[in-house]
């Protein structure tokens, strides 16, 4: 049984991996993978109540990721449907390429910390098509872009997919780990920046295009939207603090004042104007598919753990590495290889609370080594995909031109950890 259940889930993962090339969808790949791990995990149980029990608990737990990043991601299509990131993007007028390499990098970094990675690039890589017209220019910036916002998504608890799946599996928690890894994930930035920064030079060229805005809506509707939608999503550990409430709770919260304050905002409005921007219209253009793509490989992951797999895997691990810094750091270069996701619910399945108790070393330097060892390569991360699809970057040029900056970028967020973990624990 093991055996075929582990050989599902690696012909998943290679359909995963070489989605473009298959032309199927990595959505559809891992929700078939996951429901096959089960489906023969029962068929060879002789408890199959048992099996059920188990699959409802773990669905229980990963239902409260997929409803948080539901939350996360209608506040921030609303707030975009309201024009919300416009405040941003009308504020930056630096013309000069080293200085606006960097200013672009630390924006990136710290709205990804704020909303989330992939977020963040979709809006800073449509940002600078409105600056910078030259194509090949364009790719640098995105490039650093990628870097920025994985390094910057790493070190609070809302900025990763995968920082959010330790901090909501409580291997985390939210002060400590912005405390523990903020200085290597700003070492992981200053580095690739600097780096990039003696391959261009001069002015960059304005794009010929300019913004036009449909809504109508005023400036002070546009900055409450904006403001109370990060004020949301920057609430929510607070309100796990309060309540003790799963971190789901307060995202649904948060989404649920926005919503009935955008609703009395456009409450006299016609109804085709506030459809547009309501919460139900958001809900529509949300990535519901990357969402799937996180329940299908979720479930496969637990079906590893349920049947001893990943358990054993670790052991393996242990007896054969040893180190712990070299597991957490192989973790995060084989997330520039594989998705991040099932990489660190691999881990969350492999290593237990007892082993490792919350707040241990080894899970804040798994949350930064696979939230930005991802940065490598352009397809190692959610937000490399995005901004591949959006400025078809190739392949191999971001090799040749954006890995090596991000692994020097990498190993000094490593190496400043370690360091730091030395000096003061």
């Amino acid at each position: 049984m093991s055996i075929i259940i582990s050989l599902i889930f690696i012909l998943g993962y290679a359909a995963i991996a070489f989605e473009h090339s298959i032309k199927i969808n990595k959505s559809a790949t891992a929700l078939i993978t996951g429901v096959l791990c089960w489906s023969i995990y029962i068929l060879f149980s002789s408890n199959k109540v048992f099996v059920s029990q188990e699959l409802a608990t773990h669905f229980g737990d990963l239902c409260g990721i997929l409803f948080f990043l539901l939350g996360a991601m209608t506040i921030v299509e609303l707030i975009d449907a309201h024009d919300g990131f416009e405040m941003l993007t009308s504020r930056i007028i630096q013309k000069d390429k080293r200085k606006l390499l960097w200013i672009i990098g630390f924006i990136t970094f710290f709205l990804s910390s704020i909303l989330d990675n992939l977020t963040t690039t979709i809006v800073i890589v449509s940002l600078l098509r409105k600056l910078i017209r030259n194509a090949e220019d364009r790719m640098y910036f995105t490039g650093v872009v990628i870097i920025a916002a994985n390094a910057g998504g790493a070190w609070t608890p809302i900025g990763d997919v995968t920082t959010t799946m330790l901090w909501m599996g409580e291997q985390i928690t939210t002060l400590n780990i912005m405390i523990k890894l903020i200085v290597p994930s700003l070492i992981c930035l200053v580095l690739p920046l600097a780096f990039v920064s003696f391959k261009i030079s001069g002015k960059v060229e304005a794009s010929l295009t300019k913004e036009v805005l449909h809504n109508g809506l005023s400036q002070t509707h546009k900055s409450l939207v904006f403001f109370m939608g990060v004020g949301a999503l920057v609430f929510v550990p607070v309100f796990k603090t309060l309540t003790h409430l799963p971190p789901y709770m307060g995202m649904l919260f948060g989404l649920s004042v926005l919503w009935i304050v955008t609703e009395l905002i456009h409450r006299k409005e016609d109804t085709p104007a506030k459809t547009s921007l309501s919460v139900s219209q958001a809900l529509r253009r949300i990535d519901t598919t990357s969402i799937l793509f996180f329940l299908g490989i979720l479930i496969s992951i637990a079906a590893l753990e349920s049947t001893g797999i990943l358990p054993a895997l670790a052991d393996w691990m242990t007896v054969t590495i040893k180190n712990l810094n070299i597991i957490a750091i192989s973790i995060g270069l084989l997330s520039a290889i594989i998705d991040n996701v099932p990489l660190v619910a691999a881990a969350q399945g492999m290593y237990s609370l007892t082993t490792f108790p919350t707040d241990h070393f080894f899970w804040e330097f798994l949350a930064f080594a696979a939230g930005t060892g991802g940065s490598v390569l352009i397809i190692g991360s959610a937000a490399g995909v995005a901004a591949m699809g959006m400025e078809k970057i190739n392949f191999f040029w971001y090799l040749r031109k954006i890995s090596v900056p991000a692994l020097i970028g990498y190993f000094g967020g490593c190496f400043a950890y370690l360091l730091q973990n030395y000096l003061f624990n």
